[in-house]
């Protein structure tokens, strides 16, 4: 979802707070609980609570052109979003995108301090993806970072959508595209193919 419909939260509480330090993101640190425990600890050292982050994510717009390409997107297919965020900074953010089905973590919150997280399950992206193979769907995926490179490698077609030079030149396997109306493009074409 981040990076590819909607704005990077981390990177806007980054630009917010003045803390450099929670812009790295997982097109950064490809080990996915390295990178929240350094988050946690940054938010702790700052005293930044869950309220801060949700007032934060109250701010954002989904990306030029997200919200067409994923209303247009539903007009012709199923879609499930799934995402290494969490519950408690989506809502906001799935009403812009008139709610899509969105698979996501939790986090765990006591007192409005972010302690911890906990993952749906182990590479929860990459399994989901295998359970609607298993189901006889033919799976189109794109993505935008390292999170999302098991994933991609799952789908029957996976492409890198806004992806950084550091993803791309790690994974060519993987198309990349530039825009939405690319993307939405490339999926045609796979599915016509």
């Amino acid at each position: 979802m981040e990076g590819v419909l909607t704005p990077e939260i981390w990177i806007a509480v980054a630009e917010k707070t003045g803390i450099p330090e929670l812009r790295r993101t997982t097109r950064d640190e490809p080990d996915y609980d390295k990178l929240m425990r350094y988050r946690i600890e940054i938010l702790d050292r700052h005293r930044i609570k869950l309220s801060d982050i949700q007032n934060v994510i109250g701010t954002l717009r989904p990306l030029a052109g997200g919200k067409e390409f994923l209303d247009e997107l539903r007009t012709f297919v199923q879609v499930i979003i799934l995402s290494d965020t969490f519950e408690q900074f989506a809502a906001p953010l799935l009403r812009q995108l008139n709610f899509p089905t969105l698979l996501c973590h939790r986090l765990i919150v006591e007192n409005d301090r972010i302690s911890g997280y906990q993952l749906r399950i182990p590479e929860q992206k990459q399994r989901a993806v295998a359970a609607l193979k298993l189901l006889n769907y033919h799976v189109i995926s794109a993505g935008d970072s390292y999170n999302d490179t098991a994933m991609l490698s799952e789908a029957h077609v996976g492409f890198l959508i806004h992806a950084p030079e550091n993803v791309k030149k790690q994974f060519p396997q993987f198309k990349p595209v530039k825009s939405h109306a690319e993307l939405l493009k490339e999926i045609k074409n796979a599915m016509a193919g």
